[in-house]
């Protein structure tokens, strides 16, 4: 069911084959969304505002204010004229850790060696992913080809991102879509977190391309494998190398690219790779 707060019916003049009329289309709802933790506001993000307490249960996670949605004593979502305000509470020791990580962020940035803490933290190291799960080729194409029929709120606008979660045991799970691609994972971050239990079994869906904070967000969450429709920046590559998470770009009906740890996917007909330098044994073309 999508949330009626997701989206809004608006007027349009359309034009198509050669005539032009008074027409509606449903269009996708933006709002900002302010992130608060203890009556502070710690980030303002432009999103889809619709399942938001997974937004800010997975915000925290991803970016390492708590470690497990069990941190976070309260949420309350307060709306206004002006967006919506996601308040928080952590638990003691996270509130404390919370307000010292501002208190060493604060100070000049964007002159040469003044913002050396703000590139730090852009380019964090992520933390280590470990499973031993075996992925099957053909069934990563078929996770990515059952996503489309998921996405209801982008059949509905043609606007948002989406981020799933799926097992080769199960399916497709959990399913978060927003205007914001960094927003739809950190969505289902919170949703997965919530549930409980390990994610070192399965892979995280995108209709994004990958950049160095969707690989960042994966691994905070432990998922070993990261698939999405589009291409990884150099850095995304870099990272998930580091972290030891197999990451797919480019999945297309007939195929998709493994840039890598492609040692957990088995191809039919081909031997399986034990390294990112043994490629040779899936040529281009």
């Amino acid at each position: 069911m999508i949330a009626s707060a997701a989206f809004r019916e608006r007027p349009k003049l359309a034009w198509r084959d050669g005539r032009a009329g008074p027409a509606s289309r449903l269009v996708a709802e933006e709002k900002a969304v302010a992130l608060s933790y203890g009556g502070s506001t710690y980030a303002v993000m432009m999103a889809t505002p619709s399942d938001l307490e997974d937004f800010g249960i997975g915000f925290s996670i991803t970016e390492g204010i708590v470690e497990q949605a069990g941190e976070i004593a309260s949420i309350e979502l307060i709306a206004g004229d002006l967006g919506v305000e996601v308040r928080m509470w952590l638990e003691g020791d996270r509130t404390a850790s919370l307000a010292a990580r501002r208190r060493a962020t604060v100070g000049p940035v964007g002159c040469g060696l003044c913002g050396i803490e703000s590139l730090e933290q852009a380019a964090r190291t992520a933390p280590q992913v470990a499973s031993e799960t075996i992925f099957h080729a053909c069934d990563l194409l078929d996770a990515m080809r059952a996503l489309a029929p998921l996405q209801h709120l982008n059949q509905a606008t043609r606007a948002v991102h989406a981020a799933a979660f799926w097992r080769a045991s199960a399916g497709i799970g959990v399913v978060r879509e927003d205007v914001g691609r960094h927003n739809a994972l950190d969505k289902l971050a919170g949703a997965m977190m919530r549930e409980g239990g390990s994610l070192s079994d399965g892979a995280v869906l995108l209709t994004s391309r990958v950049s160095v904070e969707m690989v960042q967000k994966t691994a905070m969450i432990g998922v070993p494998l990261l698939i999405a429709v589009s291409a990884p920046t150099t850095l995304a590559i870099e990272i998930a190398d580091a972290a030891g998470i197999t990451l797919v770009g480019i999945a297309r009906d007939d195929g998709y690219e493994v840039f890598t740890h492609p040692g957990r996917i088995v191809f039919p007909g081909k031997a399986r790779p034990k390294t990112s330098d043994e490629f040779e044994l899936f040529p281009a073309g």
